[in-house]
C-alpha cells in the first residue's frame, strides 16, 4: 500500500464513516479495507483527530500556520540579535 497524503477534513471524514460502518456491526477489517488504511494509521488518526468536528480542523491548521510565522519570526529576531551583539563586541 503506497504512502497518501490526506487533509484533516477528509481524515475526519473518514474517521466519521468508520463510526457509521462500526455501528451497522463491520468488523474493523471491513472497515479498515473499506477506507483503504492501516490499523496503524486508522488509531493513529483517531488519537488525534477523533474528537474533531471539520470547523475545528480548519481552526487547528489556521493555528499550527500562524505558530509556524511566529515561529519563524521569532528565530529572524534572534538572528538580528546575535548579529547586533557580535558587531557590538567587536
Amino acid at each position: 500500500m503506497g504512502t497518501k497524503k490526506h487533509s484533516m477534513e477528509q481524515i475526519i471524514a473518514k474517521l466519521r464513516k468508520s463510526e457509521i460502518m462500526l455501528a451497522e456491526g463491520k468488523s474493523l477489517e471491513q472497515v479498515l479495507k473499506a477506507l483503504e488504511v492501516t490499523r496503524h494509521t486508522y488509531y493513529r488518526w483517531k488519537k488525534e483527530y477523533g474528537g474533531l468536528q471539520s470547523d475545528q480542523a480548519k481552526r487547528l491548521r489556521e493555528l499550527e500556520k500562524e505558530n509556524q510565522r511566529l515561529k519563524k519570526i521569532v528565530a529572524d529576531l534572534s538572528l538580528d540579535n546575535d548579529i547586533l551583539k557580535e558587531v557590538r563586541n567587536s
